[in-house]
């Protein structure tokens, strides 16, 4: 063997490993997808039976009584709620700024529970509300900002309109459906 070189050096790597590097930062724990969809399944779930929750939670005072609450108010959902909901419940109920209006304590539930438990209430909601926000980012990211026709005016241009109108002589292009032929609007 030559000096300098030892067995590990000549090992060829095999061709079908993949190493990928991992993401900077801490590792999630939990995909923010995963926290949205639950959220929002949720937030469908506690609109359902709010009436009937809500007075029953807002007397609870221990992690019993907020499973009763559960058991009594939510009783066709409580079975995704009862192994974890007590302790979180009543931690979500105490917050200073608990909405006092319906649709937002439902809301603000939904997204408090999304996590079920593996984030704090108040990260869970922070993650919804990014993630809702990327969403309507995404919805109107593409739109045409300005759109333009081919002309041929009185005039004698020949060539794009601008701003619906043309270019040298300002007349402007009208956009009459019931006396244009469909084919002027097929070009």
């Amino acid at each position: 063997m030559p000096k300098g070189e030892t067995v590990t050096s000549r090992r060829k790597k095999t061709i079908d490993t993949f190493q990928a590097k991992r993401a900077r930062g801490r590792p999630a724990r939990m995909r923010p997808s995963e926290i949205l969809g639950r959220a929002g399944n949720y937030r469908f779930i506690f609109d359902q039976v709010w009436d009937r929750l809500w007075p029953l939670l807002s007397r609870a005072h221990s992690e019993a009584e907020v499973i009763a609450a559960f058991q009594q108010g939510a009783s066709p959902y409580d079975g995704q709620f009862l192994p974890w909901i007590g302790e979180l419940a009543l931690r979500v109920l105490r917050e200073p700024k608990f909405p006092k209006r319906r649709s937002a304590q439902v809301d603000f539930f939904a997204d408090s529970f999304a996590a079920v438990g593996v984030v704090t209430p108040r990260r869970s909601r922070d993650i919804c509300t990014q993630g809702r926000a990327k969403e309507r980012l995404a919805q109107r990211a593409h739109h045409i900002i300005r759109y333009e026709y081919y002309v041929e005016c009185s005039c004698g241009y020949k060539g794009h309109s601008w701003e619906h109108a043309c270019p040298d002589c300002g007349a402007k292009i009208v956009f009459d459906v019931g006396l244009a032929p469909i084919s002027a609007f097929m070009q």
